[in-house]
C-alpha cells in the first residue's frame, strides 16, 4: 500500500516541478488527477520528477480504488443490516420477538432457507414469492434493504468512523419507525423513549453539546409538536398529532440539539402538506383522511444530518443579501 508521505515532496523537488510548470504553455491545464499519460510523455522531466509525478498518480488510483471496494462492503453491510431492520418493522409492532425464531413466511409460517435470506438477492432469486406457498413477496423488503445500504454507504463517505457508525444506527432506527407508521400509524415507545435518553447521552459525549442545551432542545421539540397537537384537537375535535409524533420531535431534539428543529418542522410540515393537497385535488380525499407523520418528520432529520448545516447557511446567505 502506499501513502502520500513516501512521495517526498522535498524543498528541491517542488521547485524542480515548479520551473518545470511555469514552462510549459499547457501548465494551466496540467492536473495530477485527470492529466493523460501519454500528455506527461510529451513533456521533458527530470527522471526523479517524473517517478514521483507517476508515484502520485499510482496512489491516488491505489486509494481511490482501496476506497471504491471498502465503499461496496458498507453499502452490502447496510443491505445486512436492512434485512434485520424488516424483521423489526413486522414483528414490533406485533410484539414478537426480533431474535426467535427465524426469518419466516407470514402466510404459511415456514422458516425462509438461508440461501434466499441474501438481501435482496434472495428476493430475486424467489422470483418475489414464497418458496413454498407462492404467495407474493412485498417489495418493500428489498427496498428496505437497499435503502438502509445507501445510508450506510452515505455515512461512511459523509462523516468520521465514529459519527458514521452513529449516524447510520439513528438512520436504521427511523427507518423503522417510518414504516411502523406507515403500516400501524403508531410509533412505537420501544424504540422513541430510549432514543431520548441515548441520543441525550451521545449528543453530550460525543458531539459536545452541553446538558442545558439538550434538555431546552428535547422540552423543545417534543413541546412544540404537544402544543401543536393539543391545539387542533381543541379546534376540530378529533386528535391531530400523536404522542408518538411528540416524542419522536423529543428524539431528535435530544440527539440533533436545538438548531434541527426549526430545520425538521418546517421541511416535515411543508412536504406533508403537499402530499395532503396532492391527496385531496388528485385522490379525492377529505380533509379527515388521516396521513402518518412520522415518515415526513424521519425523512426531514435525514436530510438534516447529511444537508442541514448546509441548507441552513445558505438560507442565511439570502436573507443576508
Amino acid at each position: 500500500m502506499f501513502y502520500f508521505k513516501d512521495i517526498f515532496f522535498t524543498k528541491s523537488f517542488c521547485v524542480e516541478l515548479s520551473m518545470f510548470l511555469s514552462k510549459q504553455k499547457q501548465c494551466k491545464k496540467f492536473m495530477f488527477f485527470r492529466v493523460k499519460k501519454q500528455k506527461i510523455n510529451d513533456f521533458s522531466l527530470s527522471g526523479e520528477l517524473k517517478d514521483k509525478i507517476d508515484l502520485f498518480k499510482q496512489t491516488l488510483i491505489d486509494f481511490n480504488m482501496m476506497k471504491v471496494l471498502v465503499g461496496l462492503f458498507v453499502f452490502f453491510f447496510g443491505t445486512v443490516i436492512g434485512s434485520f431492520l424488516n424483521v423489526c418493522i413486522y414483528r414490533i409492532p406485533r410484539k414478537i420477538s426480533i431474535v426467535f425464531p427465524s426469518s419466516f413466511c407470514p402466510n404459511c409460517n415456514n422458516p425462509v432457507p438461508p440461501q434466499y435470506n441474501i438481501p435482496i438477492f434472495g428476493y430475486i432469486m424467489l422470483f418475489g414469492k414464497c418458496k413454498f406457498c407462492g404467495e407474493k413477496i412485498s417489495v418493500r423488503y428489498p427496498f428496505v434493504e437497499f435503502i438502509t445500504g445507501l445510508a450506510a454507504f452515505f455515512c461512511f463517505i459523509s462523516f468520521s468512523p465514529l459519527s458514521a457508525v452513529i449516524y447510520f444506527c439513528f438512520i436504521s432506527t427511523l427507518i423503522v419507525i417510518t414504516f411502523i407508521d406507515i403500516d400501524f400509524q403508531i410509533i412505537p415507545d420501544l424504540l422513541s423513549l430510549p432514543g431520548i435518553v441515548i441520543g441525550g447521552v451521545i449528543s453530550y459525549f460525543v458531539f459536545g453539546r452541553s446538558f442545558l442545551e439538550i434538555v431546552v432542545a428535547t422540552v423543545t421539540g417534543g413541546g412544540i409538536f404537544y402544543v401543536i397537537g393539543k391545539s387542533y384537537e381543541l379546534i376540530a375535535k378529533r386528535e391531530g398529532l400523536g404522542g408518538g409524533d411528540v416524542k419522536l420531535m423529543a428524539f431528535f431534539g435530544a440527539f440533533l440539539g436545538l438548531k434541527s428543529i426549526p430545520f425538521i418542522v418546517l421541511v416535515s410540515s411543508l412536504s406533508g402538506t403537499i402530499l395532503g393537497i396532492y391527496l385531496m385535488l388528485v385522490k379525492g380525499k377529505d380533509t379527515k383522511f388521516a396521513i402518518p407523520f412520522g415518515p415526513f418528520l424521519s425523512g426531514a432529520a435525514v436530510l438534516y444530518v447529511f444537508l442541514g448545516e448546509w441548507i441552513i447557511s445558505w438560507y442565511l446567505s439570502l436573507l443576508i443579501r
